[in-house]
């Protein structure tokens, strides 16, 4: 089974922490996040990781070298230019031959990924996202909100809703609209509507699937997920750990 961990943004909302570090290596418990995304993907089967860098790129491999000491198969690409969270996927086009997830950096997660390719088998899509619910929707909070059918067949995704999309959020059911995890299980065929350059999943490459055809699912759990990817969420997930209100079980 395989993976690529998207590791090449910046972030300046995690600064200071990241005047010196890649985003992915911030310190969760004393250890890079990226540390415990890798752990993760081992315990499910996923054994051969794509990593792709950018900002300080040797601070992460010489700290995860070939992934030999954490009993993975590492290799990584560099963007000089950043190439987006679906561009990313273009250096690695030879890798995905093969049903593959798809995990941002700045996720800090205990999700059953076993579970979830389960579920997308079952559902036979293209793809299949986490989703999670997102408890404010207000100008400085605008995550990607996905619209769903009673299937959990995806029917629209509105990334970063402007001030008319969010008075109509507010009027569908919570029901029928989560925030993107940005954890994914892809089909290798999703490479086929990838251009070349850069791209995102959610604002280019997941429209394009909708309107293509294809079939997307939302997968809906109750695992620990936080983004750590900003100041405050980075503190407020290292606080869960330290004070055990949660225990990721990596």
């Amino acid at each position: 089974m395989k993976a690529i961990i998207l590791c090449a943004g910046k972030c300046d909302r995690l600064k200071p922490l990241t005047d010196d570090l890649p985003k992915p290596m911030v310190p969760i418990n004393s250890k890079p996040n990226l540390e415990y995304l890798i752990l993760l993907c081992k315990k499910h089967g996923i054994n051969e990781i794509a990593i792709n860098t950018s900002y300080l790129p040797h601070k992460i491999k010489e700290y995860f070298i070939n992934g030999d000491k954490f009993g993975v198969k590492l290799r990584y690409s560099f963007e000089p230019k950043l190439l987006g969270t679906s561009g990313a996927l273009n250096n690695f086009r030879d890798f995905f031959d093969e049903t593959f997830f798809v995990i941002y950096g700045d996720n800090l997660t205990d999700i059953n990924l076993s579970e979830m390719l389960r579920y997308h088998k079952d559902k036979r899509g293209l793809g299949t996202l986490y989703l999670h619910k997102q408890e404010i929707i207000t100008e400085k909070t605008t995550p990607g909100i996905v619209l769903f059918d009673k299937n959990y067949k995806i029917t629209e995704i509105i990334e970063k809703p402007n001030e008319f999309e969010r008075a109509k959020l507010k009027k569908i059911s919570e029901r029928k609209k989560l925030s993107n995890s940005g954890i994914y299980i892809l089909e290798p065929e999703i490479l086929k509507l990838i251009p070349e350059g850069f791209s995102d999943f959610a604002n280019n490459i997941f429209p394009k699937v909708i309107n293509s055809g294809y079939s997307l699912y939302g997968f809906i759990s109750k695992y620990y997920f936080k983004e750590i990817g900003e100041i405050n969420r980075y503190l407020s997930a290292r606080e869960d750990i330290e004070l055990k209100r949660v225990k990721l079980n990596i």
